[in-house]
């Protein structure tokens, strides 16, 4: 019986795995070491409630999981490598395609966000999930999960529109 769950806990991980770090790394505003850990630190939580939940709703569960701990690690102060714009010595230049500096573009508008914008505006708006899921998972009234997703919008707007040049 126990192996059986081991091996569904594996097969949920394993299908699960690669939107659980994405996610991740949305919440922890891109950097994927703090990602992973994110992710591998909120798996282990569920593995010792996985008999609970296996049935139900492991996937909400966990992602409840990452928001608070995510939350909770915005909170601290992070006095470990900072990201620079340009890497020192570099040997030669690469060519990088328009839909990954896109995506790099907006994980750095994202990591400039208050860590409860930043939770409600990618539940509400990348896991697409209704405004009363993210009220829950904030445990906030669902007023001020709105409230958080669209000061949060509004900001991404500011942060996004310094950049964008207008098209003549």
């Amino acid at each position: 019986m126990e192996q059986a769950r081991a091996r569904e806990f594996d097969a949920f991980v394993a299908a699960r795995w690669s939107t659980l770090i994405h996610l991740a790394r949305l919440l922890v505003g891109g950097d994927r070491h703090r990602a992973e850990d994110l992710v591998q630190e909120s798996l282990v939580k569920l593995w010792f409630v996985w008999p609970k939940v296996a049935d139900e709703a492991p996937e909400p569960y966990v992602r409840k999981v990452m928001v608070r701990a995510a939350a909770r690690s915005g909170q601290r102060r992070w006095w470990g490598e900072r990201p620079v714009d340009q890497l020192p010595d570099t040997a030669m230049a690469t060519d990088v395609s328009a839909d990954v500096a896109e995506r790099s573009r907006l994980e750095a508008a994202l990591a400039q966000l208050p860590p409860k914008q930043r939770v409600a505006v990618v539940l509400r708006y990348y896991q697409d999930l209704p405004e009363g899921q993210v009220a829950e998972v904030l445990g906030c009234p669902v007023g001020t999960a709105r409230s958080h997703a669209a000061r949060g919008v509004a900001r991404l707007r500011r942060l996004l529109a310094d950049v964008i040049e207008p098209v003549q």
